[in-house]
């Protein structure tokens, strides 16, 4: 007796089949681009400073394991350390939290900063403005800005050298595929030849 075929789940079908649009959507160009930039910050002996808030901001501390580990590139998130950005935060407020830390670190313009971000930030919304004050202060300082972020990029693609920015067609789906797929760029940048200098396990 033959069984009936399973019926597709609707949500899960669109969400998958989203993500798969997106995917064959992110500019491939940009992304080999940032690993040669990527590769200039680390022959100048730079360092990267990954920014992201909620899910983006794990997604910066992933990043910055893998860059260190496989790439051997001085890498920091300054979600990390919850002690002195929750003080920050505590004493002078949210928007300034990661430049103030970014300060005290001397970005400077042998450095780079790599943004994780659904929207990119925004002035006129006043929407992460932490993230806005971060790229305020690495275009003073020369820093090279980078960036995956999904909608129109807000004020991370308007000021940012190499910024990939996601194409989402499922509005429901932007934060989620925008999180998940800021992890596929970054691991096609730390297993690029480029990059790459130490193995994986497995």
């Amino acid at each position: 007796m033959k069984t009936k075929p399973k019926k597709q789940n609707f949500f899960l079908n669109t969400f998958i089949n989203s993500s798969i649009k997106t995917i064959n959507l992110i500019d491939q160009v940009k992304i080999s681009k940032i690993a040669s930039e990527i590769k200039k910050i680390k022959d100048r002996n730079g360092r990267i400073f990954f920014i992201g808030s909620g899910g983006s901001a794990g997604n910066a501390s992933h990043a910055v394991n893998d860059f260190r580990k496989l790439c051997n590139i001085e890498c920091y998130s300054p979600s990390d350390n919850t002690s002195e950005l929750t003080a920050r935060i505590n004493d002078d407020g949210w928007d300034t939290s990661y430049s103030n830390w970014l300060k005290v670190s001397k970005l400077n313009s042998k450095d780079g900063v790599f943004v994780f971000s659904v929207g990119g930030g925004s002035i006129k919304k006043k929407v992460s403005m932490n993230i806005v004050n971060v790229l305020k202060l690495a275009k003073r300082k020369k820093a090279k800005i980078f960036g995956v972020v999904s909608r129109d990029g807000g004020y991370t693609k308007k000021v940012g050298d190499v910024v990939i920015v996601l194409k989402i067609d499922e509005p429901n789906f932007v934060t989620p595929i925008s999180e998940s797929l800021q992890v596929l760029v970054w691991h096609c940048l730390v297993t690029d030849k480029k990059l790459q200098v130490n193995k994986t396990k497995w």
